[in-house]
């Protein structure tokens, strides 16, 4: 139960920090990231991962994303109905740190477009975030499966190379759909905010799960023993 109840507060820090960068930090004159910058946001997301990793990385492995926790699962180190759980209690993790957000926006000024940092993606710019959240997720799990491997991985650097990618994807996939690569952190955010999120909520579902199968797949063709 300490890995499940660890996930959850792991996750619950992500949102909170990550998604709260875009709400507070980066709603100047109405736009997500206007404040501190693409930069700063992704800076958020990364060092929240960070921060988590060398928290709770030895009690859950830190996965605090169900991609990387399907990652984990289709590479053969975690069973499936652990991996089930993990996934339940980062979600639930996702919506304490949404419930947060929500009520400090609802406590205080704020003028950003979104109330919780959720996704979206542009009319008639469906396949480009699709592409995007599929590709960088398999780049992000690809990373957090060499970084950890018990044979070929970083070791303590494990949770700096896993958080710096995060930046770097966050960089790049902020101006297509806000980057999700993490279903829970777009499941909560998208159930508070609704409309259009909650609506082009299924993307952000499929696509990193998607990108995390397709990085499972290789790394196991990478590792695979001749």
């Amino acid at each position: 139960m300490k890995k499940y109840l660890a996930e959850m507060v792991g996750t619950m820090v992500l949102v909170l920090m990550g998604c709260g960068s875009a709400v507070f930090a980066g709603s100047i004159a109405g736009t997500v990231g206007a404040g501190v910058g693409t930069l700063g946001v992704a800076l958020a997301f990364g060092l929240a991962v960070v921060a988590m990793a060398y928290t709770i990385g030895g009690i859950s492995g830190c996965h605090i994303n169900p991609a990387i926790t399907l990652g984990v699962t289709l590479s053969g180190r975690m069973p499936f109905k652990e991996a089930l759980m993990y996934m339940l209690f980062q979600v639930i993790g996702a919506f304490i740190g949404s419930a947060i957000l929500f009520a400090l926006v609802s406590t205080g000024a704020h003028d950003g477009p979104t109330f919780t940092g959720s996704n979206s993606f542009g009319d008639g710019e469906m396949l480009q975030a699709f592409i995007a959240e599929t590709v960088f997720t398999f780049i992000f799990v690809l990373v957090v499966l060499g970084a950890t491997d018990e044979k070929r991985g970083a070791g303590n650097l494990a949770g700096l190379a896993i958080g710096l990618t995060l930046v770097l994807i966050h960089i790049v996939c902020i101006p297509i759909t806000g980057t999700s690569v993490n279903p829970a952190r777009s499941i909560a955010p998208a159930v508070f905010d609704g409309g259009t999120a909650l609506s082009q909520l299924w993307l952000f579902i499929v696509a990193p799960f998607l990108g995390a199968a397709l990085s499972a797949l290789v790394w196991k063709g990478l590792t695979k023993e001749k």
